[in-house]
């Protein structure tokens, strides 16, 4: 495992972009709808009659008449070709490594609180060691449009000695019951975090100290915070096996005595890699930022490259 990390710090920009959080709450499509329909969309998981079939069981599953209705309020699929067509006219090209815009954009451009991506594929696997098989696995990524945050990962996988044995097999799992009640439980997690973050957002916020990188004097007597020791995040085996290659972008309060605060995903990859870095960089302790010569708090923006190992010959 390599993964490669840098420490730019946050432009006004991106910690504009960063508050635009809150901004958009009274402009999503969520905002102006019942709190009893919610709109969700299902993207084809790439390309392929697996992918294909795989999105058309989540819609399925999701459109039977069953508790999750009652749980959540009425679910409103939005119509395949639609979500297609909208997320093809906003540019998206099937990438699951989203920066929280990005994820925002995408799904106002469909019109939905929620939607999902992935990727899911029919392989032929012939290791050195044992016979030839057939792995059909499903990376679905559900994703809040209010936030966008990802809110649940997961990635089913199953091996047969045929690939219609091991597709029929994955698509099982993507239509059981218990697969439908952990998509309504991310779901409302998702809601009761949103309700909580709008009544809290005025009261919670606090002046930090931000990086910019322009040459104005305010910025001449300002030193930046160093990390005591760069921890590299582990590569989860669940991102091995998925071979995922991605980068996984925080925003990290730091305050006057250098330790960690919030952290904030802002660029997000699945695979437990949101995870690992979560805990590392959690982990990590700094020499504080510096204004002449007092320490002050600041919010630092940090990078961790991943990239699936090298082949181990052998």
């Amino acid at each position: 495992m390599r993964a490669d990390h840098s420490f730019p710090f946050c432009t006004q920009s991106l910690f504009r972009n960063c508050c635009l959080v809150v901004l958009l709450f009274p402009a999503s499509a969520s905002a102006v709808r019942s709190a009893t329909t919610i709109r969700v969309a299902i993207l084809d998981l790439g390309n392929g009659s697996t992918a294909s079939r795989a999105a058309s069981e989540i819609r399925k599953n999701l459109s039977a008449e069953t508790s999750v209705e009652s749980a959540l309020g009425k679910i409103d699929l939005i119509d395949r070709d639609q979500a297609r067509a909208a997320a093809i006219g906003s540019g998206y090209k099937g990438s699951l490594n989203l920066e929280l815009q990005q994820a925002r954009d995408l799904g106002v451009a469909i019109g939905c609180e929620f939607y999902f991506i992935g990727d899911a594929q029919t392989v032929k696997r012939s290791p050195s060691a044992a016979a030839s098989y057939f792995e059909s696995f499903a990376s679905v990524f559900l994703v809040s449009t209010r936030t966008g945050r990802l809110i649940l990962w997961e990635r089913p996988d199953v091996k047969g000695d045929s690939p219609e044995k091991s597709e029929r097999a994955l698509l099982a799992i993507l239509a059981s019951e218990e697969t439908r009640n952990r998509y309504a439980a991310a779901i409302r997690r998702a809601l009761d975090a949103q309700r909580e973050e709008r009544s809290s957002a005025e009261a919670n916020q606090s002046k930090i100290e931000v990086m910019s990188d322009d040459d104005s004097d305010s910025n001449k007597d300002v030193r930046a915070p160093r990390a005591f020791r760069r921890l590299k995040p582990p590569y989860p085996e669940i991102a091995a096996r998925a071979e995922a290659e991605a980068t996984v972008d925080v925003l990290v309060d730091i305050d006057a005595r250098g330790e960690v605060g919030r952290v904030e995903i802002v660029r997000w990859a699945g695979y437990g890699l949101d995870e690992s870095v979560l805990e590392t960089v959690r982990q990590m302790h700094f020499f504080p930022a510096m204004r002449n010569n007092l320490a002050i708090p600041m919010r630092v923006h940090l990078r961790f490259n991943f990239r699936k190992p090298p082949p181990q010959n052998s």
